[in-house]
């Protein structure tokens, strides 16, 4: 997709007569929940859940990512069609949340640490899928991007060659789902993303002044700030990072902390 027809997607309430017009910052940062994104495949609803868990309505099916909690947090959302688990931390892989969010038709794409985790059963229904590998679900190509930590004392944390994340690449629209990583070569060199959701929180992951300069530099469309509370307490300012981003990305704001 070119760079000028990818201004020219109808989405949510930001939208003109089918043309995006950039808003002043104040306004392309305003809190949205459940986006709407009509893109060529077709609509793409975001429905953020908590923390790093997310629902997505696509063309594809119902694509839900690194569910965890309770699953009532899920009720009145459709079942799902796929499951995307980025690694084996509690606040992305939960066992007994995806025991009743799975059902017989439930397909899963995770990495191979996460592959190991599952039931017998499961696996019957999952693919594992290794950084730089590709997944495919009803046509839809995954790619399992690279997430680790690169600050040396970070490194345990996620070390280089275990977690995804994950792009997802629809017609004319690509999903990038950043996982639990800091800024590294391989999401400052993404090309041709239209939807980005990127984490920042310390000390796991990066703050918010690392997450602004790499969606800087691969300049999504939009992007969701989250997974920024840490579990200490600690957090980073989604609207310090919406200041920070530069060029024509549209941040959105969501509630996933309540």
């Amino acid at each position: 997709m070119t760079q000028t027809s990818r201004r020219h997607f109808l989405v949510g309430a930001a939208a003109g007569a089918g043309t995006i017009t950039l808003l002043p910052f104040a306004a392309r940062a305003a809190a949205h929940a459940n986006d709407s994104f009509d893109t060529p495949a077709g609509m793409i609803k975001v429905h953020p859940v908590a923390h790093a868990s997310i629902v997505m309505e696509t063309p594809k099916g119902t694509i839900y990512v690194d569910p965890v909690g309770e699953p009532a947090q899920y009720e009145g959302f459709p079942e799902a069609d796929l499951v995307l688990i980025t690694h084996e931390h509690g606040d992305h892989y939960n066992a007994d949340t995806l025991k009743a969010l799975v059902k017989d038709d439930t397909k899963l794409i995770t990495n191979a640490a996460v592959f190991g985790k599952l039931t017998e059963e499961m696996k019957t229904q999952a693919s594992e899928v290794a950084n730089g590998g590709m997944a495919d679900f009803q046509g839809l190509k995954i790619e399992a991007i690279p997430a680790y930590n690169i600050t040396e004392e970070r490194k345990s944390f996620h070390p280089q060659g275990r977690d995804n994340g994950y792009v997802l690449n629809f017609e004319g629209f690509r999903v990038y789902i950043s996982g639990d990583t800091e800024d590294i070569p391989e999401m400052r060199a993404l090309t041709g993303i239209d939807l980005a959701f990127v984490c920042m929180n310390l000390p796991f992951t990066m703050d918010a002044n690392a997450a602004a300069s790499a969606v800087s530099e691969f300049g999504p469309r939009f992007v969701y700030p989250y997974h920024y509370r840490g579990r200490d307490g600690g957090t980073q300012d989604p609207e310090a990072f919406a200041k920070m981003v530069g060029g024509d990305t549209e941040v959105r704001f969501a509630p996933w902390y309540g």
